[in-house]
């Protein structure tokens, strides 16, 4: 089934020029004083107001949305569920996450960044998964959002036994703005349906490629289209907030992301997305989008430049998963295209084959072969949508895509 372990949505975007950051260098206090109005308004800045407005005000729980863009669609796993159960109730409410976007890994000791954390259900969850040796950080832009996600932080201290989260304010595509955000700092970088409200959304990848650590990865769930949305869509408000009119389509996504450096995007799961509210639905017939339609998807991008090709090569490399990841003895996810049964050789190209070799995952696999000889391309690397339409068959989560791996 396809779920969410987040809250996070709080709008991040652009400060336009005039802008003061006094308080995106600071860690959140509840209370303190806002930036300065901008000097100057500008389209992006409207977009701003408006989706922080959306979620700050007029979302009060997540019964207010009008899609399923930012719901959850099945039960966690019963160590998620067990973290979620921690949480403070207040934080719980305040859920509007579209996917998985917690790697499924043991992530004890990890150093994480939880972009767009909103009231800080994603942070609360992965402060138990990396225990007291690890820390992870919030950043969101909404004032309420954060107040809600740094009140609790001395409840959830209290309730696991130490505190190891920090919380800040700041927009996404200006990440380099908060001091206390080091390139190389990160081993996951997790967000969850808030990129594809920024404006800029190269200059937000760029970003969390300078903040991972070699061999770490940005792990995330978010919003696409089918086909690139319209204008006069993008100028809706509601189909703003709702994470509709900001989503990329899915194509231009993959190319921006090879072009800032992640060389080969994953696809980790996915789901349609239905649209609840009739208005909604005659905003989009009313502009000619009654073929547009859109997907929750969870990607992971590596921080692996001098390792990862654009295509998929085959070397004529296998590996053998081992069983020994917590929670994972007879078989591994690595996206959809790549599920590895314990004991059993797998084929793989020399993508798939460094993400396991240069990643903390190498010591769960044993691997075949080397990068000495070439065979070509494998079959089946295509361009086709990768996301399963709402009449495709289901997949039991093992095996993948109903339309075939590249390898």
């Amino acid at each position: 089934m396809f779920w969410t372990t987040s809250v996070a949505i709080a709008f991040a975007a652009t400060a336009v020029s005039g802008f003061s950051s006094q308080h995106a260098r600071q860690p959140f206090v509840s209370g303190t004083k806002l930036r300065n109005a901008p000097l100057f308004v500008d389209e992006t800045s409207k977009i701003n107001e408006q989706v922080s407005e959306y979620y700050g005000k007029t979302l009060e729980t997540s019964d207010d949305l009008k899609t399923n863009a930012c719901c959850t669609a099945g039960a966690p796993p019963d160590h998620i569920q067990e973290a979620i159960n921690n949480i403070d109730e207040t934080v719980r409410a305040k859920y509007y996450g579209c996917g998985l976007c917690l790697p499924q890994y043991d992530m004890k000791g990890l150093s994480v960044l939880d972009l767009g954390c909103g009231a800080g259900r994603d942070v609360y969850i992965a402060s138990q998964l990396v225990g007291s040796s690890g820390k992870v950080v919030g950043i969101d832009m909404t004032k309420e959002q954060l107040e809600v996600a740094e009140g609790s932080k001395q409840y959830h201290a209290e309730k696991f036994g130490y505190g190891n989260v920090e919380f800040y304010e700041g927009y996404l595509e200006k990440l380099d703005e908060i001091p206390e955000l080091k390139p190389q700092s990160f081993d996951l970088i997790i967000s969850n349906c808030v990129i594809n409200l920024c404006e800029d959304k190269e200059a937000v990848l760029r970003h969390c490629l300078k903040l991972l650590k070699p061999g770490g990865e940005l792990y995330f769930s978010d919003v696409y289209a089918n086909r690139r949305v319209p204008e006069k869509l993008r100028d809706d408000q509601v189909m703003w907030g709702e994470c509709l009119s900001g989503a990329l389509y899915w194509n231009d996504f993959e190319n921006l992301a090879r072009k800032v450096g992640f060389s080969d995007p994953r696809l980790v799961e996915d789901a349609p997305i239905t649209i609840n509210s009739a208005d909604v639905q005659r905003t989009m017939d009313e502009t000619g989008a009654q073929g547009l339609e859109f997907y929750s998807a969870t990607y992971r991008l590596w921080n692996m430049q001098e390792h990862l090709e654009p295509h998929c090569e085959d070397y004529g490399q296998a590996v053998i998963y081992k069983g020994t990841l917590p929670r994972y003895p007879s078989g591994w996810l690595l996206d959809k295209h790549h599920y590895f049964e314990a004991g059993r050789i797998k084929t793989v190209c020399g993508n798939t084959y460094n993400m396991l070799h240069e990643s903390f995952l190498k010591d769960h696999f044993e691997f075949v072969g080397n990068f000495d000889t070439h065979y070509g391309i494998f079959d089946g690397c295509g361009t086709s949508i990768p996301y399963d339409s709402q009449s495709a068959s289901s997949s039991d989560g093992k095996t993948g895509s109903t339309k075939g791996g590249c390898c």
